[in-house]
């Protein structure tokens, strides 16, 4: 079972200079296709324990479109260990003009993680 989550940073995104985007901005975006798992496997929204892997390979900046995929990799009586592989697929252009953009050949992977949900019993309802 996989989410995946496509998003376009703005300027509010923007927490650097340059128009830099904070890190922690695509474990919010795993928090969510966390939770559309967990939904869609447990009926419930469960809660998001910990990471033990977060790997932040490439800059992301304002305008730039992010895919972001998530897959539950084992599971356990509450527990759904996931990971998680966030990628830029189009970058804005603005060298050419103020609306361009590019689709990149090949997304460039921004970062991955792994963690751990939990569902409590009592608040599954799927199986």
């Amino acid at each position: 079972m996989k989410s995946i989550l496509k998003v376009r940073m703005s300027s509010h995104d923007a927490h650097y200079g340059g128009g830099l985007v904070d890190g922690a901005k695509m474990l919010q975006f795993f928090g969510d296709v966390a939770t559309e798992l967990l939904i869609m496997n447990d009926g419930d929204e469960g809660l998001f324990k910990a990471y033990e892997m977060v790997e932040f390979m490439a800059p992301v900046y304002a305008g730039e479109y992010i895919e972001i995929e998530g897959e539950i990799i084992e599971q356990g009586n509450s527990s759904r260990k996931m990971k998680f592989e966030a990628r830029k697929t189009i970058v804005p252009r603005p060298d050419l003009n103020d609306s361009a953009c590019d689709v990149l050949e090949e997304p460039v992977v921004v970062c991955r993680a792994i963690g751990t949900c939990v569902v409590p019993k009592d608040k599954q309802r799927k199986k």
